[in-house]
């Protein structure tokens, strides 16, 4: 009996180890069987994606950014003497012509020296004018002295002649001819010599008058400069348009080159667009843009684009062609458009949030069921704001997310609700 029930027992145990070894195997196989299995993808909102299609045709390649328009030639006010204000006839806003007086300004010293100087002109053309009476009377005796030598000149000749014809006849002496010869020519000789300082002092007169006279219109454009200057001091507009800038304070002391006002024409005014400095390289000046004021689009176009970067940017300035719609003002904010080149047949779609032209770039492509989407890279070539060429990784009539999928780099695929 003991030896039956031993070998009931051991058959329970053999029974034992082999079920163990059988749960064991399965376990093991269930183990690697579950190992082999992919992870469940994510699940994403349909409607928290931006998906788009694949297209094949004409792109437009363009640029945009944001800025402002500002007059195309402001006119910048600068004082051309110190000064201190004394008058402010307009304000900010205000809408000026060339004449209209902006602000008045004072200088004691200058305005006095504009006095000394024209006192200074009046001496010397005082000078001038008893310059030209004493020389005029000099020129007056010299012409007498002359005129009074010619005249004893003539008698002389005379008396000569009378005494030679007396010698012939025997008459007068040798020796009394000979007295009036020398008489006559003494005087011949001195008519000679009282013309030539008659011209010479015409020559002088003139020399004395010229140097006068440099001295008196010196004199005159000192004190036309000071009068210029001091008329300066009204300041004006010197242009038809709106004052856009003046801070002056009464009584605030100004020095030359400070500036006192700016002068637009609100009617003639540009844009200057913000384009980053990746995408500004391909403008060129003469380009199609377009300035979106938010109550209008301007058509226009780039006629300078600025070589420095500033904040990655480049400024763009731009030319309006069509009219200003209403609001239009110097400093509106706008957006600004534009046109690089138009493509006429190439494989296109949506730019992703981080596609850059030229580059490689990882999205996921949904499902012909539309309900999953899986990881693939594309290359990309030219690009436009919203639009980017596609050279290889994707068809035409393909879907591609374009959203911001970052938050799922390590997943290859997703599930769509």
């Amino acid at each position: 009996m003991d030896f039956v029930r031993e070998g009931v027992a051991k058959k329970k145990r053999i029974k034992a180890a082999i079920l163990t070894v059988v749960v064991l195997a399965a376990g093991a196989a269930v183990t690697w069987r579950l190992s082999k299995l992919q992870p469940a993808a994510p699940s994403v909102e349909r409607a928290t994606v931006w998906v788009d299609t694949v297209k094949r045709g004409p792109m437009l390649r363009d640029v945009k950014g944001t800025g402002t328009l500002v007059p195309e030639d402001p006119l910048w006010i600068p004082a051309a003497n110190e000064g201190q204000v004394s008058k402010i006839m307009v304000q900010s806003g205000d809408r000026v012509k060339p004449d209209t007086v902006l602000l008045v300004l004072t200088n004691p010293d200058m305005e006095l020296a504009a006095n000394d100087l024209e006192w200074q002109v009046k001496q010397a053309e005082a000078d001038l004018t008893g310059l030209k009476v004493t020389l005029e009377s000099e020129r007056l005796n010299q012409q007498s002295v002359v005129s009074a030598v010619a005249s004893d000149l003539e008698q002389a000749n005379l008396t000569k002649e009378r005494d030679e014809q007396l010698l012939k006849m025997q008459l007068k002496s040798d020796m009394e001819v000979k007295l009036s010869v020398a008489k006559w020519k003494e005087l011949t000789s001195k008519s000679e010599i009282e013309k030539k300082r008659l011209d010479i002092m015409a020559e002088s007169t003139s020399a004395q008058l010229d140097g006068k006279k440099v001295q008196v219109e010196k004199l005159r454009a000192q004190w036309q400069l000071k009068k210029q200057q001091v008329a300066e001091l009204t300041i004006r507009a010197g242009t038809e348009g709106v004052l856009q800038e003046m801070s002056l304070q009464y009584g605030q002391r100004v020095k030359p080159g400070d500036v006192l006002a700016k002068v637009v024409q609100p009617w003639r005014l540009k844009a200057e667009v913000n384009i980053p400095e990746t995408q500004a390289k391909d403008i060129l000046p003469g380009q199609v843009a377009q300035i979106d004021t938010r109550n209008g689009i301007i058509p226009s176009h780039v006629i300078r684009i600025d070589p420095n970067v500033v904040n990655g940017t480049r400024t763009v300035e731009c030319k309006l062609d069509g009219a200003l719609p209403p609001g239009a003002v110097p400093n509106l904010s706008v957006d600004g458009t534009v046109e690089i080149e138009r493509l006429t047949d190439v494989v296109y779609v949506g730019r992703p949030v981080f596609g850059q032209p030229n580059s490689q770039v990882s999205v996921f492509k949904l499902d012909e069921d539309g309900k999953g989407a899986t990881r693939v890279t594309v290359k990309l070539g030219r690009s436009s704001v919203n639009s980017i060429e596609v050279l290889d990784g994707l068809r035409v009539g393909d879907q591609v997310v374009l959203s911001d999928m970052s938050a799922q780099d390590q997943n290859p695929r997703i599930r769509l609700n």
